[in-house]
């Protein structure tokens, strides 16, 4: 309870206000007064605030109390501001490194894997169609079983950059696609290597079905990116 406000008086009332203030609202709330806001509680309560504040030393002790909550509730804000503060700005500075970090992301992991993918699948046509002229030459063969270990050593680079760094959880599906077209690259050079050792048409059939599968999921990948840029 805060005395003052019982009394209805200022902070700084005089002795002979606050004597004046009580002897008005005991006479309005007191049961024996016949008003219509008699009430014994609110009496219990003016009895109580005029007790301490009509006492000199009584009311210097509760005013320090008062000014010491007073003090307390200041300093409490003060510290919520501050620790508010700290919070937006430590929230501000994570989203800032989080958006860097995913730039980064992009940069550093996905366009570089994306123009190894592009290297190794767009070669495939031509590849196979200059192969066709005589499968049987050992030229010709020598010059595809080159284009495969090229493309086996790109899958490693990429294969090495996507696991170089943690996938931010907003391109997560873009990881998702980079991984599993990886994954169709490296089945698809091995069937056309098993296709460069046994001269069976299932292999190269196999192989270039698989890098048609990565072509499309690198496509998903890249309209992924285009949300997002």
């Amino acid at each position: 309870m805060n005395y003052y406000e019982i009394l209805q008086i200022k902070i700084d009332s005089s002795g002979a206000q606050i004597k004046q203030a009580y002897r008005n609202l005991a006479k309005q709330f007191h049961p024996d007064s016949q008003h219509k806001n008699a009430n014994h509680e609110q009496i219990i309560k003016l009895n109580a605030a005029y007790e301490v504040l009509n006492d000199p030393k009584k009311r210097y002790i509760y005013d320090q109390q008062i000014k010491q909550k007073n003090d307390n509730l200041i300093e409490n804000r003060q510290n919520k501001s501050y620790h508010a503060s700290q919070y937006y700005r430590q929230d501000r500075e994570n989203r800032r490194k989080k958006e860097h970090l995913q730039f980064h992301w992009l940069k550093d992991v996905y366009f570089p894997i994306n123009t190894l993918i592009d290297s190794i699948i767009l070669s495939l046509e031509k590849e196979i169609e200059d192969l066709s002229a005589d499968v049987f030459d050992d030229e010709l063969m020598s010059i595809f079983t080159n284009y495969l270990e090229n493309c086996r050593r790109g899958f490693e680079m990429a294969k090495n950059i996507l696991t170089s760094q943690p996938n931010p959880s907003l391109y997560s599906g873009i990881a998702a696609n980079l991984y599993y077209g990886l994954n169709h690259i490296s089945d698809g050079i091995e069937e056309l290597e098993r296709f460069t050792l046994t001269y069976d048409d299932y292999y190269l059939h196999t192989g270039r079905e698989l890098f048609n599968l990565a072509e499309e999921i690198s496509q998903s990948a890249a309209d992924m990116v285009e949300r997002f840029i």
